[in-house]
């Protein structure tokens, strides 16, 4: 089998012979005598979209040769520059997806989602000086429309209230690495007192009033390669509640958590002592019982 592979190998042309000596003394080279790795700055891309990963040459580094290299999970060839030719047609993950470009930077398109991970280029000039560069490749979702919730806390009158204490719930479905933002519309600026969000940005606390009914918020979510925006007007919402036979949430959870407690710990207390649940105990002593008993007999 070795033999076989050594034939094959024999019959390549003399410039394939070249180049593919060139890369393994390239890469042997660096295993022994490494470069100087330059840590790049982070590169972000969408799924589905395109990214370029930057080779940078110092001023007079003239570049003879290059090896663009996947790092993890697992180290691959994903391609090379010898002798004035580039060559991408190599069994990664990326074969088919990646494209060297003039200037030896590397696109890759399109994206998947396990394309996140470190990249390395090397460069050699034709001095002989050796270059790593090394760049993290970090792979997004698209972030889809925010869902905005507006929770109002109003008295039980009928009427209009005066104020209106909101809270507006802002979220973003099956994503992560996102950040939140709020904007009062027909402002110049955001509008928006840092003490009055909580959960990282994602509630936000107001109070509103009778000159507000027009006032609309914006929840934007984004993250480093898109973004979107959902708006409401809260004020709707304050008039909604105080409707007749309306009820706020805060109503709701004064009266049913008090009463479902008390249920629940009467259903314990009759179960853990049986002078409270009609039965008699072992001794036949059950003392407030009897003093029951006897109060209702004078």
């Amino acid at each position: 089998m070795f033999w076989t592979g050594v034939v094959e190998r024999a019959c390549w042309p003399l410039w394939r012979r070249m180049a593919m000596w060139s890369l393994w003394s390239l890469l042997l080279w660096e295993a022994l005598l490494p470069a100087a790795a330059v840590h790049g700055a982070q590169v972000h891309g969408q799924i589905g979209g395109s990214v370029l990963l930057a080779a940078e040459c110092p001023p007079g580094f003239q570049v003879r040769e290059a090896i663009w290299r996947s790092l993890w999970p697992s180290e691959e060839l994903v391609a090379t520059f010898f002798r004035g030719a580039p060559e991408t047609l190599y069994h990664s993950r990326f074969l088919g997806r990646a494209q060297l470009h003039k200037n030896l930077s590397l696109a890759l398109q399109p994206l998947e989602s396990g394309d996140s991970g470190n990249f390395s280029v090397l460069l050699v000039d034709t001095g002989g000086r050796a270059r790593t560069q090394i760049l993290q490749l970090k792979v997004h979702d698209a972030v889809p429309r925010p869902v905005v919730q507006v929770f109002i806390a109003v008295s039980g009158d009928a009427q209009p209230p005066k104020t209106c204490q909101v809270l507006l719930s802002c979220w973003a479905p099956n994503i992560s690495d996102i950040t939140y933002s709020w904007r009062r519309e027909g402002t110049t600026d955001f509008g928006i007192e840092p003490s009055s969000l909580f959960t990282d940005g994602q509630v936000l606390k107001i109070s509103l009033g009778p000159g507000d009914k027009s006032v609309a918020y914006s929840c934007t979510v984004s993250n480093p390669v898109s973004r979107d925006v959902a708006t409401v007007t809260p004020w709707e919402s304050c008039h909604h509640e105080a409707a007749p036979g309306k009820s706020s949430y805060k109503d709701m959870v004064l009266v049913v958590v008090p009463v479902a407690l008390l249920l629940t710990l009467a259903g314990l207390l009759s179960v853990w002592h049986p002078c409270y649940s009609g039965r008699s105990p072992p001794d036949g002593r059950c003392p407030w019982r009897r003093r029951t008993y006897w109060e209702g007999r004078q």
